[in-house]
């Protein structure tokens, strides 16, 4: 029988994976834009909330262990979503006379985070059950 890893490796582990796919995506996505809103940061935001409603739903269910939690929801997607940039960028925008832009990104985010975890967290335990 081998020990169990300790959930703070777990987390740390994730967390190194979420930071980087963060900025990669975060990247990919913006470079394609030649708008001043924040369109990585709101898919980055967007994909991890629906990990972390899978992930919240497959523990649920029974279909994954705490393990799976630590390391992917509290980890990955911990690092993956990011609270902060989103304030930044939103305050970046106001300052620099995008004040449309930035009630946009107010209001659209925390929608679009919430209906993410929702539809993942709804999708994973239709599907297990």
């Amino acid at each position: 029988m081998t020990p169990a890893v300790p959930a703070w490796v777990l987390v740390a582990l994730g967390g190194a994976v979420g930071a980087c796919l963060r900025y990669v995506v975060d990247r990919a996505v913006q470079a394609r834009h030649e708008s001043p809103f924040p369109w990585g940061t709101l898919t980055v935001n967007a994909v991890g909330s629906l990990l972390l409603g899978a992930v919240t739903g497959a523990v649920t269910a029974g279909a994954a262990g705490p393990e799976a939690q630590a390391l992917l929801g509290t980890g990955l997607c911990g690092a993956l979503t990011t609270y902060s940039t989103f304030s930044y960028e939103t305050l970046r925008l106001a300052e620099r006379g995008r004040g449309r832009l930035a009630l946009a990104n107010a209001a659209v985010t925390p929608a679009v985070a919430l209906g993410a975890v929702y539809a993942g967290l709804v999708l994973t335990r239709d599907l297990l059950g």
